[in-house]
């Protein structure tokens, strides 16, 4: 090497690793680049590597600032070397792959545009926007293919390098796109304007299809579009470039799991036999629908003959490890990810390390401010940013989630760039901040209670009774991560407190999955923190749950007994009444009237005695209910009206929010007496009124699901059809609300007989 020349990018890689002190051999193990990939970088024989393979070893080599930055340029510029010293095929469209499977929605729309009419002096522009590993370039480069027969000119191809430190600079593409179109060097404008309109005149006059991959900016991109005529742009990019106007977008999503399976059977192609067709699903499942992801593990099989599938299943199902076996050679899943990682602004990238520890599917800008520290506009900046670069999707209604391997990939971010006493710190922020949501906004459907009067300042406060109910079904699966993460560390005030914040809000859900496991955990933090009273509270709501139909009586009776020993110790009375109610619900569901109307008589009279009136009509509604089930209906009749008069009675005593709810059920149950009595004209009447009611609530369950079904039947009798076959339609909506799919087909058929021929 003479005096003035500088080294090349096999001797700088050869300088890095020796100081490193790693062997060929060691380095290629840390970075997942093979040791004759290496070998054939440091002698000069690979001076250009691609952007994801460098970064990997400047990963592996632990290189920083300058150092990483002079090692990326100069891949880059042997890269462009490449370009510039291959006079004929120059910007040459690459191979496609023999295995590429699905997308044929995508392919339809790429030839759409192909033929799509353009405004004059307006160019046809696709972009493709999609996250790291959804094969945005593989599926650019199998389209253009498919299409190059539309395009006698050429098809050219450019990669931009746009998740490169240094994107390569639009002057630079449109002095490699001219040359590719025929101008010779020295017939190139210097100025770029000059270059740029001199490179729309070519297209205008040809038929071209550019193809311009790994798109950095609008800046970048915006020269290199054809401005008129039957040329066209194809640009791929993970940015949604959302200031590029006039453009056609496809968002490229995953794989479906049928595709994503027949991609992994392709890869492995004779080999795919070996494996059962259960386990290569398994294996696509887990690689989350990205081709990238279903390319790295189908290779690692294909280079592994003896390893079987099912073991790798089972190592990608632990979640721990998973992110680690995505690598085969010189791919790495995380790689492609870092590259967008790296492209976030510093806090951007603390934001989106710390979003690991949401413990539900999607999150929202009030609970991404509270992992985040910072205003709530600072949020939707930061999530603005993370869904513009493909490292979140954003949902309806403000909601954003992350991609299963993505957010593995944030979570191994978090543990590699944070202390452990600062993701202490987070876990326990972001857990008691969920926790006190949950509570707060499960007391506003307590009698007492509803909005706070001097809530927490860091809370998102609802305004109302629907936006409480909102939140807390939308954010399930985050409180009760919450729920379950304070029960394990110890935080038993907290768990019970929402809990029990959770007893009235329940009822208005009544189906909903978790409530077991919510006051299964309510009634574990109440015994270690020794509070008797409070477990029967937490028992008596287990039994209330197992109440639900279709009913398990030997379960409710099982907790019930649990309340009332725990309930005896304590001297709660009320929740030793509150157990003989749920026996009698047991014992009704055994078809034990009897007994079934002594315990709730024996539930009623100690309610009053204590004075609470709105746990006494409801016990009093429960003997009631004995009667009705016996066939009593007149009698059963006479107590629920008499019952309506006391829920109508200002004076009665009632809590108000207790009144609102238990109206409408009174009203129904007051309808179905009518129906038996035969009194159908003021069944319909009062059905009618209670459903209403229900809607008013927004609280449908198998109550209003059966009135519904009750009313349909009634009207059919009465012979309006029209209004019978909608009310069968919305109790098999109602019905399959809470997957009651017997219930639901019985009232579907029931409508389409009624339906007019």
């Amino acid at each position: 090497m003479s005096e003035t020349e500088l080294p090349g990018f096999g001797e700088v890689l050869r300088g890095h690793r020796r100081a490193a002190r790693l062997t060929l051999e060691q380095l290629a193990e840390v970075s997942g680049v093979s040791a004759r990939t290496l070998s054939d970088m440091e002698r000069g024989r690979s001076k250009g590597p691609q952007a994801r393979t460098v970064t990997a070893l400047a990963d592996a080599l632990k290189l920083a600032g300058s150092g990483r930055a002079r090692l990326i340029e100069l891949a880059r510029d042997g890269r462009l070397r490449d370009h510039w010293t291959r006079r004929s095929g120059l910007c040459e469209l690459p191979r496609s792959v023999e295995d590429f499977t699905g997308r044929g929605e995508e392919l339809v729309w790429l030839s759409e545009l192909v033929y799509a009419e353009s405004s004059p002096g307006v160019g046809v522009v696709g972009l493709v926007t999609g996250s790291a590993g959804l094969g945005k370039t593989t599926f650019a480069v199998r389209a253009a293919h498919s299409v190059r027969p539309s395009f006698p000119d050429g098809v050219l191809f450019l990669d931009l390098f746009g998740m490169s430190q240094r994107p390569l600079a639009a002057d630079a593409a449109l002095r490699l796109l001219l040359r590719a179109l025929g101008v010779a060097d020295q017939h190139l404008p210097a100025d770029p304007h000059e270059r740029a309109s001199l490179y729309r005149s070519l297209l205008r006059d040809r038929r071209v299809l550019v193809v311009l991959d790994n798109a950095a900016s609008e800046e970048q991109v915006r020269p290199l579009l054809p401005g008129g005529g039957a040329s066209r742009a194809l640009i791929t990019t993970r940015r949604l470039l959302a200031g590029l106007e006039g453009v056609r977008r496809l968002a490229l999503g995953p794989l479906p799991l049928p595709e994503s399976t027949e991609l992994l059977t392709g890869i492995l192609g004779e080999r795919s036999a070996r494996d059962e067709e259960s386990t290569l699903a398994r294996l696509a499942e887990l690689c989350g629908g990205l081709p990238l992801a279903l390319r790295i593990i189908g290779n690692r099989l294909l280079s592994r003959p003896d390893w079987d599938a099912a073991h790798l299943a089972a190592r990608l199902a632990d979640e721990e490890r998973r992110l680690e076996q995505f690598k085969a050679g010189d791919l790495k899943i995380a790689n492609a990810f870092g590259m967008s990682y790296e492209q976030l602004a510093d806090s951007t990238r603390r934001v989106f390390r710390n979003l690991a520890v949401v413990p539900g599917r999607d999150l929202d800008a009030a609970l991404t401010a509270v992992v985040g520290g910072m205003p709530l506009a600072d949020a939707w900046d930061a999530l603005d940013e993370l869904v513009d670069l493909g490292l979140l999707q954003d949902g309806a209604a403000g909601r954003y989630r992350f991609h299963d391997l993505v957010r593995l990939f944030a979570r191994d971010r978090l543990q590699e760039e944070e202390s452990a006493s600062g993701r202490e710190m987070l876990e326990e922020r972001v857990t008691s901040w969920l926790l006190r949501m949950a509570t707060m906004s499960g007391r506003w459907f307590e009698p007492g209670y509803g909005r706070p009067d001097r809530p927490d300042p860091d809370l998102a406060v609802p305004s109302s009774m629907e936006e409480a109910d909102g939140w807390l079904r939308v954010n399930v699966d985050n409180w009760l991560g919450a729920l379950r993460a304070a029960a394990g560390g110890g935080r038993h005030s907290l768990v019970l407190d929402c809990a029990e914040s959770m007893h009235w809000f329940s009822d208005r859900w009544a189906h909903g999955p978790h409530w077991h496991e919510v006051f299964t955990l309510g009634a574990e933090a109440a015994g270690a923190l020794g509070d008797p009273a409070q477990g029967a509270t937490q028992l008596n709501y287990l039994a209330w749950v197992h109440s639900v139909p279709p009913g398990d009586p030997e379960a409710i009776l099982r907790y019930a007994g649990e309340a009332l020993e725990l309930a005896n110790r304590a001297g709660a009375t009320a929740q030793i009444a509150w157990a003989h109610e749920y026996t009698a619900e047991a014992l009704l569901l055994l078809g034990r009237r009897d007994a079934a109307i002594e315990s709730s008589s024996r539930a009623a009279q100690m309610f009053r005695s204590i004075r609470d009136i709105d746990s006494y009509v409801q016990s009093n509604a429960a003997i009631t209910k004995c009667l009705f089930d016996d066939g009593r209906y007149a009698e059963a009749l006479e107590r629920y009206l008499g019952l309506l008069a006391v829920l109508d009675d200002p004076g009665s005593g009632m809590a108000p929010s207790v009144v609102v709810h238990s109206r409408p059920l009174a009203l129904l149950r007051i309808g179905a007496c009518l129906r038996h009595l035969g009194r159908r004209a003021e069944a319909i009447t009062a059905l009618g009124e209670g459903i209403g009611l229900v809607d008013e609530l927004g609280a449908a369950d198998y109550r209003q699901a059966d009135a519904l079904e009750t009313l349909a039947s009634l009207l059919a009798e009465e012979g309006r059809t029209d209004e019978s076959r909608r009310a069968y339609e919305r109790a098999a909506q109602v019905f399959d609300s809470f997957g009651d799919a017997t219930a639901s087909g019985r009232c579907r058929a029931l409508a389409s007989a009624s339906a007019p021929a």
